[in-house]
């Protein structure tokens, strides 16, 4: 499947802005299954410094300086990406999660992809003990690692609601868990507490997931959204294998990567400082079309 990808994210200041500085994380990265045809940004206004790099996973940062003044500030991500990943193994297949907790412990590689990087706690992911302890009813003794993980991403998905107004970026897995209700974020750095707090790596991926209208509706333009999952290591004959406790289902061609971190904190889309005053409004239009449609 190829999908045209259009990210426009816009800020708008009540007063104008002097000078800004930003990170960017917007644009695709390539691996196993998904490969960029066409990638860019276009930045208004235009910024006299512009360099892309990659990060400590693997990530293509795009770092700006502006030095115009201005009061809104525009950026559209534009790509193109093939996606034709293989099936995921069949979850009684993988080793025992125990296993899995001993080789990722042993693991001694530094690499962008060595489950060492996503053991332990980071920014927005706390060993909470209570959801540590909810997490951990999936994973019975000598249970296979994947069997696990998709009960547990099952879980998720029943007893926790999705609402949109109900967190912020910044909400917490304690706030979270309580409360039992978020979005894919939050169901994300939920699972991923759980996982870490039993020994196993679990990753945060951002990107985006292709949305179908219901029957009889027309397609929304920009109604589409960035989405949120996690990736689990199964061992080195397995590797990572991604889920979405938000849908309850194995990650395939409906999915494209765009980062993956330890949790948001690590892919979020821009970072950055502004020189100005007063406040400012955030808009955000994505829209993911299948090539033809």
């Amino acid at each position: 499947m190829i999908y045209d990808i259009r990210h426009v994210t816009t800020y708008r200041y009540d007063a104008a802005v002097s000078s800004a500085a930003c990170v960017m994380r917007l644009l695709p990265r390539a691996e196993a299954g998904q490969r960029v045809l066409d990638s860019g940004l276009d930045i208004a206004p235009a910024p006299a410094e512009s360099r892309e790099s990659r990060d400590a996973f693997g990530n293509r940062v795009t770092s700006v300086r502006i030095d115009a003044p201005h009061r809104e500030l525009r950026v559209s991500a534009l790509s193109r990406v093939l996606v034709a990943r293989a099936a995921p193994p069949a979850a009684g297949l993988t080793p025992a999660w125990e296993i899995i907790r001993a080789a990722a412990q042993g693991a001694r590689a530094l690499d962008d992809s060595s489950p060492a990087h996503f053991l332990f706690p980071s920014r927005q992911v706390a060993l909470d003990a209570q959801a540590v302890a909810w997490c951990a009813r999936s994973f019975a003794p000598a249970r296979p690692m994947l069997e696990a993980c998709v009960d547990l991403m099952g879980r998720i998905k029943r007893d926790f609601a999705y609402c949109a107004d109900a967190t912020a970026v910044t909400t917490t897995v304690p706030e979270a868990f309580a409360a039992r209700k978020g979005v894919c974020q939050d169901f994300a750095h939920v699972m991923i507490a759980g996982l870490r707090g039993l020994g196993l790596p679990a990753a945060y991926v951002s990107g985006y997931i292709r949305t179908i209208p219901p029957p009889g509706k027309k397609r929304l333009e920009g109604a589409d959204a960035s989405h949120a999952w996690v990736s689990v290591w199964c061992g080195p004959e397995f590797g990572w294998l991604d889920l979405d406790p938000t849908n309850d289902l194995a990650v395939g061609d409906d999915h494209v990567v765009v980062a993956r971190g330890r949790d948001y904190a690590d892919v979020s889309p821009i970072d950055g400082v502004f020189v100005g005053s007063g406040d400012h409004q955030l808009s955000v239009s994505v829209d993911v079309r299948p090539e033809g449609a």
